[in-house]
Formats: structure tokens, C-alpha cells, sequence
């Protein structure tokens, strides 16, 4: 690839002025994967200590490839990496030994995968989890900030989705993340630790893997735009989502991670845009932008059967990381989607120009 193919993405450009001048230690689990090598990026170029955790089951060591080759050797070298699933002790003990402020990203995500084998996605995320948590707190860690879902409010009608007031969840992995938001507020509680829980509605951007049966839906309609090959809808189309840019979550992360929240706490926090975006827009979006970028006209969709476990609609009130956090959305879906079509693009232009 070129040289500056992985020059530092002003997309990040916020982000990064929250940590700068000040060197602080972080630790990333799932730093290999789509958010935590977002996050690893923004941190090195922003002059932090970096220790990352990933087994690589869902995330590529490409992935850290191409944050290295963005970040140059100097602000890699404060990066540490240990290899290690987060159902090894070790591994969990290893990541954390020098303390720091913990963003903890790694998990088994997907509905559908969740429930053809529910046990490991419960061994990853729960299990894994609270030994992670364990881990931090004999560390000395100062702050743990972790990925929860909107899953977790499952068959609650009301919209916006406010923190206080879910449903029943409707998938073993929305499960998984409900139950690390009760473990973590015991935690908090016996183990005097302050603890973030992030809410995450439907995040796209770079680095978001289009490969493998669990794919989202965003990079899967990207590759398939992207070879003139039509999208699959499930369902109507109708159904909607808060879709939030990464660039959005990497902000939350910092500003979780620094806010003056009170000792021994647990807080949750949606982390979203506040705008629902039905799939037939999305999918429209999607395809003027690969039609714009690469040329042509893109296929309209196809539409086939609703996937169980699935909630129809989903909307976040993020009122409470505003007022808590400070937290504002700095990219829209509009803003994103452009942003995240020219990456896919660009990575496959220049694999396919390796390939030659």
C-alpha cells in the first residue's frame, strides 16, 4: 500500500484533544477489533501508554498493521501488545499489571451467533468480563469504561431508549450485556471501583470487518455495492436504528474514561446520534456513496425473511452522556457514511492492486 494510504484520519482530530498533554497508561481489550484499533490509533497519536489485549477471534492483526503504519514507529513503541482471551486469567492479569484506566471493548458480539451457541457468548462476555474487572481492581485500576449494547433494552416499546428503563431482552447476547452491567454495579459497590457502562447503537466505520456469517450490515452492503452485487433487506425495511460513526464512540471512551464521575459508582450511557435511520434509507445512503465513489450505478436491494432476535425499532436519548460526560456526536449518519465508503474503498483498491 502506498505510503500515506493510513495517514492519521482527521475524523479523530476531536478525540485526540481530550488526552493530549497529559501522558496517561490505558489499557484496550479487543484492541485488535474495529473500536479498540479506532481508539489505539487515537490514543498513540495523541501521545498515550498503551497496553492492548485481543485473541484475534474477531479482530486482525491487520487492524494494528495499519494503526502502526498510521501512528509511526514512535508512538508505537509506547504501545504493548498481549496476546490472550479474556477467559484467561493470566492473560486478564497480564493486560492490566501496571494499572491505568481500562476501555474494554473485547466481546463476542452478534445476535444470530449468540444464539447458535450461546455458551461461549456467555463465556467471552460474562465470564470473561468479571475476571477482566477482577483483574483491574487487584491492579490498582483507576477507571474501567466498558462496551455495553442497546440490546439490553430488548422489548421495551417506548422510544427514545432511556438508561433507566429497559425490557426483556430478546437474544443470549443482549443477555451477556445486561449481565455485565449487574456484575459491574456490585462491583462498583464491594469493590469501591468507578465504573462506565457504554451503550452502543449500531456502530459503523473503518476497520468494521464486512468478512464472516456475523458481519454488520453496513460493511456486508458496502462489499456488496462495492462489486455491484445487490444487499440483502431482512425484513421490510422499515426496521430502524441509531447508527453512530466510531469517531463518536472513541469520544465517548475518553470522555468516560476522564469525566469526574463519583468513587464507586456505576453509571450507563447510551452513546448514540439521537436520529433513527430506517434500512431502505440506509441502504439509499450506502448506495449513492459507492455510486459516487467508485462510478456507476449500485443495485437496489433484496429483501428476505426478518432474522429472530432482532428488535424492530431502536432510538437513543443521549441526554445523560451530555450532561455527564459532555459527550456531543461530531459526525451524523450523512457525515459518516461517506467517510466510511472511502475507507472500504481505498482498502480494497489497494489489496486489490497487491494482489496484481
Amino acid at each position: 500500500m502506498h505510503s500515506n494510504f493510513f495517514a492519521m484520519r482527521s475524523d479523530l482530530a476531536a478525540c485526540r484533544t481530550l488526552v493530549e498533554g497529559e501522558r496517561r497508561r490505558w489499557i484496550i481489550t479487543g484492541v485488535a477489533g474495529f473500536i479498540g484499533s479506532n481508539i489505539l490509533e487515537c490514543l498513540l497519536d495523541a501521545g498515550q501508554v498503551v497496553v492492548g489485549l485481543d485473541d484475534f477471534s474477531t479482530g486482525s492483526r491487520q487492524n494494528l498493521a495499519d494503526v502502526r503504519a498510521a501512528v509511526g514507529a514512535e508512538a508505537w513503541s509506547r504501545f504493548r501488545f498481549v496476546e490472550g482471551d479474556l477467559r484467561d486469567a493470566e492473560a486478564c492479569r497480564e493486560a492490566c499489571r501496571e494499572g491505568g484506566i481500562l476501555l474494554h471493548q473485547a466481546a463476542l458480539g452478534s445476535v444470530p451467533r449468540s444464539i447458535k451457541d450461546p455458551l461461549t457468548s456467555h463465556q467471552v462476555n460474562v465470564t470473561g468480563t468479571l475476571q477482566l474487572v477482577l483483574s483491574a481492581r487487584d491492579a490498582g485500576v483507576t477507571r474501567i469504561v466498558y462496551a455495553s449494547s442497546s440490546s439490553v433494552y430488548g422489548d421495551h416499546p417506548a422510544l427514545p431508549k432511556v438508561e433507566d428503563v429497559v425490557g426483556r431482552q430478546l437474544s443470549p447476547y443482549a443477555v451477556t450485556k445486561y449481565a455485565d452491567e449487574l456484575y459491574a454495579s456490585v462491583c462498583a459497590e464491594h469493590y469501591r471501583l468507578t465504573i462506565a457502562g457504554l451503550r452502543y447503537f449500531n456502530v459503523f466505520g473503518p476497520r468494521q470487518s464486512p468478512a464472516g456469517a456475523y458481519a454488520a450490515v453496513i460493511p456486508r452492503w458496502i462489499e456488496a455495492l462495492s462489486k455491484g452485487t445487490a444487499g440483502v433487506i431482512h425484513g421490510d425495511g422499515a426496521t430502524s436504528r441509531d447508527f453512530c460513526y466510531v469517531a463518536n464512540v472513541v469520544q465517548a471512551n475518553l470522555r468516560a474514561a476522564l469525566a469526574p464521575l463519583p468513587q464507586a459508582s456505576h453509571t450507563v450511557f447510551n452513546i448514540a446520534c439521537g436520529r433513527a435511520t430506517t434500512l431502505v434509507t440506509l441502504y439509499e445512503l450506502l448506495r449513492a456513496s459507492v455510486a459516487a465513489s467508485a462510478g456507476g450505478d449500485a443495485p437496489g436491494a433484496v429483501h428476505e425473511d426478518f432474522r429472530p432476535g432482532d428488535i424492530r425499532h431502536s432510538l437513543a436519548d443521549t441526554t445523560r452522556a451530555a450532561s455527564l460526560l459532555g459527550y456531543r456526536p461530531t459526525h451524523q449518519i450523512e457525515e459518516g457514511i461517506p467517510l466510511t465508503v472511502d475507507w472500504f474503498l481505498r482498502v480494497r483498491e489497494s489489496s486489490e492492486a497487491g494482489a496484481r
